[in-house]
C-alpha cells in the first residue's frame, strides 16, 4: 500500500490518481495503433476514445457514489475527490456504450469496428486501475485465514477489524486476470474473422472475471443487490454476460447473411 506517490509540502501526487493517468494515456497509445490497423482515421478515433474513456470515468465515479450515498449526502465535495480512489468499473462502460453509440452515429464511424478498438484499451485502462485500488487500499479481500498468504492493509478504505490481518489481494488477482485478457484480445483482434469479434469477447469474459473475483472480496461498501451474496457487480454482470451473449447470436447471423 502506497497512497502518496511524491510529496512535496503541500504539493501532493497520489499514487491511484497517477495510474489511472497512465492507464488512461496507455489506452489512448492503443487505440491510436489499433485504429491504423483497422484502417480507420486516427486522429478521429482519438479524439472518440479520450471522450469514451472520461464518460466511462465519471459513470464508473457516479456508480460508487450511488453504492455510498449515505456518506456522500453528509460529504458532498468527497464526490469530486477522485485522486483518493473510489470507483465501480462496471458503471464506466454502462455509461461509456450508449455515449459511443451516438458517437459513431453522428460521425459515420463502423461501430463494430470501433467497439473491436475499445475493448483492449478498457482492459488496459482498468488493470492500472487496479494497481492504483492497491496503492490505495481499496477494493480489497476477504481475510484468507492463512498464517503467511495475503497482504496487509491499513488504510481509511479498510474495515477496522480487517488492519494488519492478512487479505486476499484481490486487487492484484483482477490486475492479472486483466492483464492476460488484454493480451488474448489483442490476439482476437489480429485473428478475427468478424468486426465485433474483440468487443463480444470482452463482454462475454469480463463478467466471469468479476463475479469471481468478487467471491473473495471483502469491502461492503461496494454494494449489494442480495445482502453479501450478490453484489452489485456481480448483479449487472448477468446483464452484460446476457446481452453480450444475444449480440453475439444476432452478430453471427449477420456475417452468415452476408456470405450467403
Amino acid at each position: 500500500m502506497y497512497p502518496e506517490l511524491i510529496k512535496l509540502g503541500p504539493f501532493t501526487i497520489h499514487t491511484y490518481g497517477f495510474l489511472i493517468a497512465v492507464g488512461f494515456l496507455s489506452a489512448l497509445s492503443v487505440a491510436r495503433r489499433l485504429a491504423i490497423l483497422s484502417k480507420l482515421n486516427p486522429d478521429r478515433v482519438l479524439d472518440m476514445a479520450f471522450w469514451v474513456l472520461l464518460v466511462g470515468f465519471v459513470g464508473a465515479r457516479a456508480l460508487y457514489i450511488v453504492t455510498r450515498f449515505q456518506y456522500f449526502a453528509q460529504e458532498p465535495l468527497a464526490m469530486f475527490k477522485v485522486w483518493e480512489g473510489g470507483l465501480v468499473f462496471l458503471g464506466g462502460p454502462l455509461a461509456a456504450l450508449p455515449f459511443l453509440i451516438w458517437y459513431t452515429r453522428k460521425y459515420k464511424f463502423p461501430i463494430w469496428k470501433v467497439l473491436d478498438i475499445g475493448a483492449p484499451c478498457l482492459a488496459l485502462a482498468h488493470m492500472f486501475g487496479r494497481f492504483g485500488c492497491l496503492a490505495s487500499g481499496c477494493c480489497y479481500g476477504k481475510p484468507t485465514g492463512s498464517t503467511w498468504y495475503g497482504i496487509r492493509l491499513y488504510s481509511e478504505f479498510v474495515d477496522r477489524q480487517y488492519h494488519g490481518i492478512l487479505l486476499h489481494p484481490t486487487q492484484l488477482y483482477e490486475a492479472t486476470a486483466l492483464g492476460l485478457l488484454f493480451i488474448g484480445l489483442l490476439v482476437i483482434f489480429k485473428r478475427k474473422v468478424f468486426d465485433g469479434q474483440v468487443a463480444l469477447s470482452y463482454f462475454l469474459v469480463y463478467p466471469a472475471i468479476r463475479s469471481i473475483i468478487e467471491i473473495f472480496r471483502g469491502d461492503l461498501i461496494r454494494g449489494f443487490v442480495v445482502d453479501e451474496t450478490i453484489s452489485t457487480s456481480q448483479f449487472l454482470s448477468i446483464f452484460i454476460f446476457v446481452g453480450a451473449a444475444i449480440a453475439l447470436w444476432y452478430r453471427l447471423k449477420q456475417v452468415h447473411q452476408q456470405k450467403v
